[in-house]
């Protein structure tokens, strides 16, 4: 995966990512490791992670894989432990894990509406504090993993907007928290990305000509894409910025919930 950074932009920094063993977070512990970092990889399938390790391993980089639930708060602090004993303090967090499906509310059970909030917006939350237990002394940057879903009211994502909207707001009451500490938090808003799981549960069954129509920019996105923005937002070029959410969408966001209709 070429990058359009000079190489080694993270070189000696030590990044946590949670949901790395597949999908979006998998593509930024790849790129990540190519500029250097030394990648903490956190999921709930040690064997995901074994395998991204082992990629990152044959290329010279260096990993970890540490299975974990972020919705166990202990095990996850576990596991951020262990990463800061092996590499060192943490530079970069990016809380990434999530989990979605398509259901109308009125099917909607509760405990599909809590899981789906445990995992993305509770899990956000539990990474960012348990890591904040080995943060570097300054220029620490956090990243959480947002979409389309938190600004824009979309049928049959109840629970998907709930808890993107509820990301959101934690993105900034950090950001004003933790600034003084030299604590930088931000979100990434991917919109539809392509080849993930996630990004497959709209396409229909036309592979997403139908969706693509209705974007600004006609294309869905990739996962290149999201980890050289989330590179960006890790590198001094945005050293002044926090409590803010790119919205790397193509222009989704600018068009409503309405680009998707099942």
């Amino acid at each position: 995966m070429s990058s359009v950074f000079q190489p080694n932009q993270l070189q000696g920094k030590t990044a946590l990512i949670t949901g790395a063993g597949s999908g979006i977070n998998k593509g930024i512990a790849l790129h990540f490791a190519r500029h250097g970092a030394n990648v903490v990889m956190v999921g709930r399938r040690q064997e995901k992670l074994d395998a991204t390790q082992a990629e990152i391993e044959a290329e010279g980089g260096r990993a970890l894989g540490c299975s974990a639930d972020v919705r166990d708060y202990d095990a996850l602090a576990a596991a951020a432990a262990k990463g800061a004993e092996v590499f060192g303090s943490y530079s970069i967090v990016i809380a990434g894990a999530a989990g979605n499906f398509i259901a109308p509310a009125v099917s909607l059970s509760a405990n599909g509406f809590g899981s789906v909030i445990d995992i993305d917006l509770k899990g956000t939350f539990n990474t960012f504090r348990a890591c904040s237990e080995h943060f570097t002394e300054a220029d620490v940057s956090l990243i959480a993993i947002s979409a389309p879903q938190a600004v824009n009211p979309m049928p049959f994502q109840t629970h998907a907007c709930s808890a993107k909207a509820g990301i959101e707001m934690l993105i900034k009451t950090l950001a004003i928290e933790w600034g003084p500490r030299g604590v930088r938090v931000n979100g990434l808003s991917p919109g539809y990305v392509a080849d993930t799981v996630g990004g497959n549960l709209f396409m229909s069954e036309d592979g997403g000509e139908t969706l693509k129509q209705r974007i600004p920019l006609q294309r869905v996105t990739n996962v290149q894409e999201m980890a050289e923005m989330a590179l960006m937002l890790c590198t001094p070029v945005s050293a002044y910025m926090t409590g803010h959410v790119v919205a790397l969408d193509g222009g989704v966001s600018l068009v409503g919930g309405g680009a998707w209709q099942h």
